[in-house]
């Protein structure tokens, strides 16, 4: 059909070759935008990349072998930065960049010629600007390669220039929902399925068409049922009388009723012959968590137009969206008026921030919840009748029922739990009504208005879209893109297909490298710790000792899987084994640098590709192996390097509970950070234990003054110092002053939780929690 109508639609040329390349290129986009409007917004440059790397693989316009290593970016081993406008990370990333022939010298070039290269790296938008010297020739690829290991936060947006030079502006035009268009492509056998995010509602957009076009629940025109509960029999019967009458059926929430799905399917095929050429069906379900849980049958899908509905981003879009919940009259519904418009702003305010936070990963929130309008609109009715009973403002119970109750119901997590309650302990509060309160730097709470007013308000006053409209520092938006960049990448590179042609251009087969990567981790893997040789060292069991052996352990087991399994693999590719499920899975993943999932679940967590995970485990064993020696405790401990970091952190406090016959439960860890690198000491202290590897993100640690610091711009993390850590009982911990910080094993944090470390301050603390400050164990 698609086809058929793009054909029909493409210009006339009589000239045969000119009529081929417009007949191509009109079936393209209608292909283009069939597909983009059935995915969400974050999966849409996803496709579009695939779709232009494809197309110009075709046409031999890119180098096949440039492209791999732009989606693999294989890092290895960390190299410390010898300029100040690089990190650690990006320098890593240069030096394996300087590999390639045709970037041969570019770590040379980029310490020689600091000054050019940091203007290129600082400036506002990178993918824009020429690159310095020689490179300013390099061709879209090459330059995309450069830009993702020195400013990865840009690439998303190269993306988009690349496919507008390669393929056309209207690849790249944001397009609105048009939901007239999609109707005119409907027919009584072409139903419409919107694909729902939390927070949006299709029957709104659907109402206002169908007053339109004459079909309204009142008229009887139009059908609206809201699956689940036993309304099967009640859709059956809509959509019998609609296919006969010629009228509209909307099903709500299909995916609530799986078992009805094939009956529904098997109707919607019987009705699409011979019905009313005015019916037509319109259905609605929310996405599948997983794709094992996938339960909407594929006839169903494939026969109808797919349409997603995503609620707005950004605060300007999130605060009017916000608004759109109420009216006028609402403003006029309570008879404190002043002191109920000014909170319900402020609670509009509030529901942009944590709907908007969602998308900064986890320094916004530590889980994903699905926070929607309806909670906002509950909110303000429980706000007019508690300002309706009491005499003042109950700002306490306020607080409490929005912050537990309403969004806190949906909250599992406490930190979460905890920003929740610091948003409103800022925005809900006397300062708000008596005095000038800002929800935000250079957005004041606005002055007494009507409804049209705050709209136009908020148009005029909101200063540009940034974190700190969230209370988040700007590095969080750095740190969200790169993100995207790289999940953009990875996704790329495990839907590049496998064939014989790209492996022929690249000059290795797929086994062939997967051979590599598995000779190159055998040859280094070591050898198993050998458990009853190490108890024998000493008849200590003390906890130290304990959390040692405990440690031992666990690499064992993870080593044996490793060996075990690579050895399996290898017969495999000999043909000498047949290839299990496992076997398969880890072959893919060898060959797109990803931790094989049997390792993983054995493993600690980690976000690190499969060659900086081997490094680093390598590390680790190094490390046991020292500590194994004598058994003593090593002078510096590499915190992140255990696989259970709490162990090590509760036998600190054991240890000195033993010897002062304190009880467990009275007791705490107090952490002070010193002003020295795990160079400057010999031997550990007396008591407690000298931590390091500790990173800080969302802000920095300042040494000079010993108190935690704004984040310098584009350095997402910051290396802690060692930490003393120590245990003292409950009652003498020092808690003014200080921020209760999270510690976590990676940057996903959630289930990651590790301890709470108590860190001096001069701000107050309602800065860290809303900018989501917490220590990571691995960047």
């Amino acid at each position: 059909m698609l086809f058929h109508r793009a054909i029909k639609q493409a210009d006339k040329v009589e000239d045969m070759q000119g009529r081929l390349s417009i007949l191509m290129e009109s079936i393209t986009h209608a292909i283009f935008l069939y597909t983009s409007q059935a995915l969400f917004e974050k999966d849409k440059l996803t496709f579009l990349s695939q779709m232009a790397f494809q197309i110009l693989l075709r046409k031999k316009e890119i180098d096949p072998v440039e492209l791999d290593f732009l989606l693999r970016f294989t890092v290895e081993h960390t190299y410390l930065s010898p300029v100040d406008f690089l990190t650690t990370q990006s320098w890593s990333a240069i030096k394996a960049v300087a590999l390639m022939d045709e970037f041969r010298g570019l770590d040379r070039d980029v310490e020689g010629s600091a000054k050019q290269w940091r203007k290129w790296v600082e400036s506002e938008c990178p993918e824009k600007e020429k690159l310095p010297q020689e490179w300013k020739k390099k061709n879209l690829i090459q330059k995309l390669i450069l830009l993702r290991a020195m400013r990865p936060d840009r690439v998303t947006y190269a993306l988009r220039n690349f496919v507008e030079e390669k393929l056309g502006a209207k690849y790249v035009e944001r397009t609105r929902l048009d939901l007239v268009k999609a109707f005119e492509e409907t027919s009584p056998a072409t139903p419409v399925f919107f694909i729902l995010s939390p927070g949006v509602d299709a029957l709104k957009d659907l109402e206002i068409l169908g007053k339109r076009l004459g079909f309204t629940i009142d008229s009887g025109k139009f059908h609206n049922v809201s699956l689940g509960q036993g309304q099967e029999a009640v859709a059956e019967m809509a959509l019998e009388n609609a296919s006969k009458g010629g009228h509209w059926v909307l099903l709500q929430n299909v995916h609530l009723v799986a078992k009805w799905l094939g009956t529904l399917e098997k109707l919607l095929e019987r009705f699409s012959q011979g019905s009313h050429r005015d019916y037509r069906v319109f259905m609605s379900a929310e996405t599948a968590p997983t794709p094992s849980e996938h339960i909407i049958p594929q006839g169903l899908l494939e026969n109808s137009i797919k349409i997603t509905n995503e609620p707005p981003t950004g605060m300007l879009a999130n605060l009017h969206a916000a608004l759109y919940n109420f009216d006028q009259d609402t403003l006029e519904v309570c008879s404190k008026e002043q002191e109920f418009k000014s909170i319900l702003f402020a609670l509009c305010y509030f529901h942009a921030c944590v709907a908007g936070r969602l998308r900064f990963g986890p320094q916004g929130w530590s889980r994903s919840y699905p926070f929607s309008p309806g909670d906002l609109t509950i909110c303000a009715n429980v706000l007019c009748n508690y300002l309706e009973a009491n005499s003042n403002v109950p700002w306490e119970d306020l607080r409490y029922l929005f912050g537990e109750i309403m969004y806190g119901g949906h909250i599992t997590d406490d930190w979460d739990r905890k920003l929740c309650r610091v948003y409103l302990e800022e925005f809900m509060k006397p300062s708000l009504i008596e005095d000038e309160l800002m929800l935000a730097p250079g957005f004041a709470a606005p002055p007494n208005l009507d409804y049209s007013g705050y709209h136009q308000y908020i148009e005029e006053m909101l200063p540009p879209e940034s974190p700190a409209l969230y209370g988040l520092h700007p590095n969080a938006e750095i740190e969200f893109l790169t993100v995207t960049s790289n999940t953009l990448f990875r996704t790329l590179l495990e839907m590049q297909p496998r064939n014989s042609l790209v492996s022929e251009e690249l000059g290795q087969s797929t086994e062939d490298k997967v051979k590599n990567v598995l000779d190159d981790i055998l040859e280094k893997l070591p050898e198993e710790f050998n458990m009853a040789e190490i108890m024998q060292k000493t008849s200590n069991r003390s906890p130290y000792v304990l959390v040692c052996f405990q440690e031992c352990e666990r690499m064992n087991i993870l080593l044996r899987e490793i060996r075990v399994s690579l050895q399996q693999l290898d017969l495999g590719l000999k043909g000498e084994l047949m290839l299990s499920p496992d076997a398969e899975a880890q072959q893919t993943a060898l060959s797109c640098d990803a931790v094989p999932d049997t390792w993983g679940r054995l493993a600690y967590p980690s976000t690190y590709g499969l060659a900086q995970w081997f490094n680093d485990l390598l590390l680790r064993c190094r490390e046991l192996d020292t500590w194994t020696q004598d058994l003593a405790l090593p002078a510096v401990v590499w915190l992140s390097g255990f696989f259970n970091p709490q162990s090590f952190l509760t036998a600190i406090m054991q240890t000195m509970a033993r010897k002062n016959e304190w009880p467990l439960d009275k007791m705490c860890l107090a952490v002070d950070v010193t002003k020295k690198t795990k160079e400057d000491y010999g031997h550990p202290p007396r008591e407690g234990a000298y931590l390091h590897g500790l990173l800080m993100e969302g802000a920095r640690w300042d040494v000079q003054s010993g108190t935690i610091a704004e984040a310098r711009l584009k350095e997402l993390t910051s290396v802690m110092p060692v930490i003393f850590a120590k245990a003292i009982t409950t009652d003498r911990e020092e808690t003014k002053q200080t921020y209760a910080c999270p510690v976590y094993k990676t940057k996903t944090r959630g289930p990651n939780y590790v301890w709470t470390f108590r860190l001096k301050s001069r701000e107050k603390t309602a800065k860290w929690v809303l900018a989501g400050v917490a220590l990571l164990l691995e960047a």
